[in-house]
């Protein structure tokens, strides 16, 4: 596949690419721990076999990630990328799961614990803006280590930073504002002030934006009628 020119890439977001700079790892290491944290608390009728199961092989996951990989992320690694891509994989598979025994369980005649039902929506809600703003981070101008090897690919998303690159000088994007994405997309189901260039980019959002529809907009309510 041919790669876009620098003049491209220069059209498509002034003032690209940003000088290399490192990044540090702790941050999306703190969100799959909460996200973890989260999974635990959902009951054993809405878990892939035992409540503890799947985040027992995620946290043993993260473990192999912290001792595998750099916490300052300075270039490319390429056994940090591929834990992270499966753990994000699994935890994104397993909170699928969760959400459609969610819905079946909801569309029965008696579902019982509407109180139960209405947090574990929201603690899959909450699942969802992490594991997303992981899979942004992972994904935009080819990962986290090309970016701070100054080696980015084109651009999944336009930040409003990059449109104004005078008033923001040198600036390249870090975790939490992947967060922000995430948080925002979940919120609005639609992006608001960050918007996806790229084919996937526009599909992985696609796809949170389902799935929060589907959890604000049946599980919750449906959950609130139960009361």
């Amino acid at each position: 596949m041919e790669q876009p020119t620098t003049a491209s890439l220069e059209d498509t977001a002034p003032g690209y690419p940003p000088p290399a700079r490192s990044e540090r790892h702790w941050p999306p290491q703190l969100i799959v721990a909460i996200a973890i944290a989260l999974q635990l608390l959902l009951p054993d009728r809405l878990s892939v076999g035992k409540h503890w199961f799947v985040p027992s092989i995620e946290a043993v996951m993260l473990v192999s990630l912290i001792i595998a990989s750099p916490q300052v992320i300075k270039d490319r690694h390429r056994t940090r990328r591929r834990i992270a891509v499966v753990l994000s994989a699994l935890a994104s598979t397993a909170n699928g799961i969760s959400l459609a025994l969610l819905c079946h369980l909801l569309f029965k005649s008696n579902p019982p614990g509407g109180h139960a039902l209405i947090i574990s929506g929201a603690l899959i809600w909450l699942t969802n803006v992490m594991v997303f703003s992981l899979w942004y981070w992972e994904m935009d101008r080819g990962g986290p280590g090309f970016r701070a090897a100054g080696e980015d690919g084109p651009p999944d998303f336009l930040f409003p930073q990059m449109s104004e690159p005078e008033l923001c000088r040198g600036w390249r994007p870090v975790f939490f504002d992947y967060l922000y994405v995430s948080l925002t997309n979940a919120v609005a189901i639609s992006p608001t002030d960050t918007m996806p260039l790229s084919l996937m980019a526009k599909l992985i959002m696609g796809v949170q934006s389902l799935i929060s529809l589907v959890t604000i907009g049946l599980v919750i309510s449906r959950a609130v009628n139960i009361l």
